[in-house]
């Protein structure tokens, strides 16, 4: 069974563009459907039917899993058997007609402009601070993600112009602006800061490093902005998923149209995209709310 799920991880890289991240979350959780299906005595992937998934998700459901992660490992299978039929290896996919659990729309968790301020100015003048001060400021101008910011080479940078070059989930590219506090914290950061980090590391690519001069990972960035969070009061609120909202639902509010974010978020469907025009629009009606004599 397991090379099934080889096969299926090298169609995600290089027929569907996945990021290594994506593509080892949908191969664990195959893996961990390939385990549930043995222990109804089913060793082979092509063997399961649709009562098969069904009772693994209600094996999750009673597992007090919550309803995004079934939905993310229905999507999984999903997606696996759709490759199995893809490359002709089953005739229907089982797990096609299978509804995912709805679930509960959370308020998007986004920081006010005085925030985002008060943040920006917590790093000090050090080697390091001067690196997170431009880490702070990239994941608020751009709105992209903390895997994608790990990712960012040198060569992605072009600050003369003032735009970035991000990769993105799926491998698709797309340039994005840099403004002009942005730009000049990277710029800061490049000629005073990284020379100091990388010491006799020039080889590496990465724009960003850590003390040794390696790259700074995903969960670096993570920790990062938790220890930025607690230093201004924003504690778990404040993570890199925060910083993108704020940057889409700030954009929003000053004027920007919903297909440009969503270039610039790197959204395969506007519908993802609109989530924070609701967002936005909440904000107006609280405003109205406590502003208008006849609300």
């Amino acid at each position: 069974m397991q090379a099934y799920v080889e096969r299926f991880a090298s169609w995600l890289a290089w027929e569907k563009k996945m990021s290594p991240n994506s593509m080892k979350a949908y191969s664990r959780d195959v893996e961990e459907f390939g385990e549930f299906l043995n222990t109804r005595q089913i060793f082979d992937y092509k063997d399961a039917r649709s009562a098969d998934v069904a009772a693994y998700l209600l094996t999750l459901k009673n597992e007090k899993k919550s309803a995004s992660t079934v939905n993310r490992k229905l999507a999984s299978v999903r997606a696996f058997y759709g490759f199995l039929k893809d490359q002709r290896e089953i005739d229907t996919n089982p797990a096609s007609q299978i509804k995912a659990p709805k679930i509960e729309k959370k308020p998007i968790e986004y920081l006010e402009i005085d925030q985002v301020e008060v943040l920006l100015q917590q790093p000090d003048e050090s080697t390091l601070g001067m690196r997170d001060r431009a880490i702070l400021e990239l994941l608020y101008a751009t709105g992209i993600r903390a895997g994608e910011l790990a990712a960012v080479n040198m060569t992605d940078i072009n600050l003369r112009i003032g735009y970035i070059t991000c990769s993105g989930e799926f491998g698709k590219a797309r340039i994005i602006p840099l403004g002009r506090p942005a730009r000049n914290a990277l710029e800061t950061y490049i000629y005073d800061s990284r020379p100091m980090l990388v010491r006799e590391n020039t080889e590496e690519t990465a724009l960003f490093v850590n003390y040794n001069g390696h790259r700074l990972t995903r969960q670096g960035i993570w920790k990062l902005l938790k220890e930025y969070g607690e230093a201004c009061g924003l504690g778990e609120k404040l993570t890199p998923q925060t910083l993108r909202n704020s940057f889409a639902v700030h954009m929003i509010q000053n004027g920007a149209d919903l297909k440009s974010l969503q270039e610039l978020l790197g959204h395969e469907d506007v519908t993802a995209t609109q989530a924070y025009l609701f967002a936005a629009k909440g904000r107006i009606k609280d405003v109205y709310d406590r502003a208008h004599p006849r609300a």
